[in-house]
């Protein structure tokens, strides 16, 4: 979701739904004539409920790794740009100051572009020609210098793994779950809840209670993984802090 205020209306929405669901059952089906089917309703939801619990949970479990490993990455991109400027030091003058300079560049268009266009859903590019511009500064050096010829390895290495970084900072940017998983998840919310309200609950107050707390725990655990499973987009999202401390330690003498 987009915003809390997004958040709130679908939790509300479920949990009104699903009341009124039970009520509209207990109007064409009395609560009466369902007592003498509460064993066979009971166990039918324990199994559902216990399927749907273990979907639910793996789900969660695998949006939150997920982004767990975008902030991972994203922490190792912005290393890498850092120690690239570092490593600038050891090269001749004129590649030097071009490499730093490329090097805040790279943070700044990841900060003020990249993050806002992933943001949107779009698909990053900006950072893809700064990084072959370092590719062919790094590559144009001459090294004559023992410090020079080290600098220059290290380099191609830091470059080679912030281009893997980058690369798999956008995958992780347009990755989401399938729709069929989706599917899954909002057809077996919604028959785990309607099985709670067939129960032929004589006291209508406990019945109104289990339906609204288990439509609020089924609604709040889709909203979740639906501001989780996409890293970069929506109200749950990476930060790029990782870049502004980048860009403000390039920034220091």
């Amino acid at each position: 979701m987009a915003t809390i205020h997004q958040n709130v209306i679908v939790v509300t929405i479920t949990i009104l739904v699903s009341l009124l669901a039970m009520m509209g059952l207990n109007r064409v089906w009395p609560r009466e004539k369902r007592q003498q089917f509460n064993d066979l309703i009971g166990w039918q939801l324990s199994i559902l409920g216990t399927t749907y619990a273990v979907i639910l949970g793996f789900m969660l479990y695998t949006v939150w790794t997920s982004f767990g490993e975008a902030e991972r990455n994203v922490d190792i991109e912005a290393n890498a740009v850092v120690n690239l400027y570092r490593l600038a030091d050891g090269l001749p003058e004129s590649q030097r100051t071009q490499l730093q300079t490329l090097a805040r560049s790279y943070a700044e268009t990841a900060i003020q572009q990249e993050w806002p266009e992933m943001a949107r859903g779009e698909v990053p590019e900006q950072s893809s020609a700064i990084s072959q511009e370092m590719w062919k500064t790094v590559m144009s050096v001459k090294a004559a210098q023992p410090t020079e010829v080290n600098a220059q390895e290290h380099s191609m290495g830091e470059l080679e793994s912030l281009e893997q970084h980058r690369l798999t900072r956008i995958l992780h940017s347009k990755t989401r779950l399938p729709h069929v998983l989706w599917c899954v998840l909002l057809v077996g919310g919604s028959l785990t809840i309607l099985s709670a309200c067939t129960f032929g609950e004589e006291n209508i107050k406990l019945q109104t209670l289990q339906v609204l707390f288990l439509s609020l725990l089924v609604s709040l655990s889709l909203v979740a993984i639906a501001d989780i499973h996409r890293p970069f987009y929506g109200l749950i999202h990476v930060s790029d802090y990782a870049f502004q401390r980048a860009h403000q330690s390039m920034q220091s003498p």
